[in-house]
């Protein structure tokens, strides 16, 4: 492989990168904008957000707390969870905020947080797949898969499929129960190699983190359309938060820090302002029904091409499925 091929795709996620950038500093420089929006109160409604204890996942969980959601944080790292629970608490005067312990690379401790949410009997009406990895060096999950693959996306695709019955008991024909998935921009570029979905062949840090990226659009789109089928009160969407200044960037090369820390202040997002998106998807009226679509800024954009591919988002699925080890279409007990 040239070194040209095997640049491309990291050429092809910063230019993505740029281009959103640019798009974010145009927005903030428009005198005016529309106001912040005011969304109803959530009282006796509850919600899952993976990666809950920092950046953009930290102000989701703060915002649905402040509408008097039940909100429980899955995350890998207990003082870390306990410590937002504590300051989220504090900040908003929900005592109804929790933190239970989820490794999304680790098959195992997801069947593990399903059974302790279940052991609750409590419903649930909104799950945020927020959590990820960018960028990481060649590694795998405790399950062998590629982490950016296990973790972003096979992670949230079980930690869905065994909530999803909850899902569907919870919903209602008046207030529909929702999955929202953070994606980005990057999946623009991403390329969804289904011969080799762990890149064995050849690993690229950022065609593995872009596919992942693609591999949730497709994974929201085939859910929506399970859930239509089937009749369920459940919406899927994918959101989309733009460049946001979190932990993310710890990966990338010295030099892109570098620009990072002189840039971010105009260019980047702040973690809060990256998480209005999935605030929107989550309690927004305006989307009490609507499913399978791809947000950005609040507003409906439409995705990559090949992410409409029905016939790509059935073999996906049915990959996963064998991947994870559920049933395609039958039981998804534990």
């Amino acid at each position: 492989m040239s070194l040209l091929s095997r640049a491309l795709p990291a050429l092809r996620l910063y230019c993505i990168g740029l281009a959103v950038a640019l798009h974010q500093l145009l927005r903030r420089l428009r005198p005016g904008g529309p106001p912040a929006p005011v969304f109803p109160t959530q009282n006796g409604n509850v919600a899952i957000v993976t990666g809950g204890a920092k950046g953009i996942g930290y102000h989701t969980v703060k915002h649905l707390a402040r509408l008097g959601m039940h909100v429980i944080i899955a995350g890998n790292d207990e003082s870390e969870g306990q410590e937002a629970v504590r300051k989220i608490k504090e900040e908003t005067v929900n005592e109804k905020v929790e933190f239970l312990h989820c490794d999304l690379a680790s098959m195992k401790s997801i069947r593990q947080f399903v059974q302790q949410f279940r052991a609750k009997n409590c419903p649930l009406h909104v799950l945020v797949n927020n959590a990820g990895v960018m960028l990481v060096p060649e590694r795998k999950t405790e399950d062998g898969f590629e982490e950016h693959f296990g973790l972003n996306y096979l992670g949230h695709f079980l930690l869905t499929n065994l909530l999803l019955e909850t899902l569907k008991q919870s919903g209602t024909c008046s207030r529909n129960a929702r999955v929202i998935t953070v994606s980005s921009a990057t999946h623009y570029v991403g390329r969804l190699h289904l011969n080799d979905l762990q890149s064995r062949c050849f690993y690229s840090p950022h065609g593995a983190y872009a596919q992942s990226k693609l591999a949730l659009v497709l994974f929201t789109y085939q859910l929506q359309h399970l859930v239509t089928a089937d009749g369920s009160h459940v919406t899927a969407n994918v959101v989309d938060p733009g460049v946001v200044n979190t932990e993310l960037y710890k990966n990338v090369c010295w030099a892109t820090k570098v620009v990072k820390w002189m840039t971010a202040w105009l260019f980047f997002k702040t973690p809060e302002e990256g998480a209005s998106t999935s605030i929107y998807a989550a309690v927004s009226p305006e989307l009490e029904g609507v499913g399978g679509i791809y947000l950005y800024n609040e507003q409906r954009t439409k995705s990559t091409d090949v992410s409409y591919d029905d016939e790509l988002q059935r073999r996906l699925w049915t990959e996963s499925c064998k991947m994870t080890r559920i049933s395609d279409v039958g039981s998804r007990d534990l």
